[in-house]
């Protein structure tokens, strides 16, 4: 699909085609960690009515850091290709989002990208992502601190076929239920957004027909652990399904809420 892309000297319309040449070894860029040079200037910001483009505050800092390593993760794990996808954080009432059509290994510091929850650019000056809408939705219409967009293969292979992922794995039940696909729109559209928020009721993700996948947590971690788990149950599903002369055996209602009741004390404790 097409992105909007900018780099501060203007926008064009570009094709989102995969694109391996996008993919570079990330040892040759800046480690978007280090951010040394990165401080809290006085002045600006969204009360002076621009962006605080310099002014990055320490929490915002460390959080661009962890959304650039999460960009890059959903690159080497195969779930986006070139600079499809997309991934944001809130860190209070502003919103760091990859900013649209920038190889995820290209990003530094300097380019940490941010909006308040009406979308308005309140950091830097690259062009944010042209899912914002999606994005902002999910921050507007639940407790999510992270959301993971992605265009994995197996999940969106998934959301041409069904409108509902059966019942293959149990851990439907770490993302709420079955998870539903929310029917094609335009990307970047408000109805794509809204179908998206439908999909998601009582979810922690969801499919998007004909386009890819979006899940959302408390953490960047967490939302990208729902994200791999997803494209997982996807692939799962279309492996058994290709069997010749078999159909997969699939958990009922009854056996999917008897999980997500262990799964609440799964883990270790406090």
């Amino acid at each position: 699909m097409a992105e909007r892309r900018g780099d501060g000297r203007g926008t064009a319309d570009v094709p989102d085609a995969p694109d391996a040449t996008a993919v570079t070894d990330p040892t040759d860029v800046t480690d978007p960690t280090d951010v040394t040079d990165v401080t809290d200037v006085p002045g600006g910001g969204a009360d002076a009515g621009e962006p605080r483009r310099g002014s990055v505050r320490p929490e915002e800092a460390r959080a661009w850091g962890d959304l650039v390593a999460t960009a890059r993760r959903t690159v080497a794990e195969g779930l986006v290709v070139g600079t499809s996808g997309n991934v944001s954080v809130r860190v209070g009432d502003t919103v760091l989002v990859t900013p649209s059509g920038v190889p995820y290994d290209r990003l530094t510091p300097d380019d940490v990208t941010g909006v308040d929850l009406d979308g308005r650019q309140v950091l830097g000056t690259l062009v944010p992502t042209s899912e914002l809408p999606m994005h902002l939705a999910v921050y507007r219409t639940t407790g999510a601190r992270a959301v993971v967009h992605t265009h994995a293969v197996h999940a969106t292979a998934v959301s041409t076929l069904v409108t509902e992922l059966p019942l293959i794995h149990y851990m439907a039940a770490a993302l709420g239920g079955p998870v539903r696909v929310a029917p094609y729109a335009t990307y970047g559209s408000d109805e794509l957004a809204e179908n998206m928020l439908h999909a998601l009721t009582g979810r922690s993700g969801c499919l998007l027909q004909n386009h890819g996948t979006l899940t959302h947590g408390t953490t960047l971690a967490q939302a990208y652990d729902r994200t791999a788990q997803l494209e997982w149950m996807c692939r799962l599903w279309l492996t058994a399904s290709s069997v010749p002369g078999l159909a997969p055996s699939l958990l009922s209602r009854e056996q999917l809420t008897e999980v997500a009741e262990r799964l609440r004390g799964y883990g270790q404790r406090d």
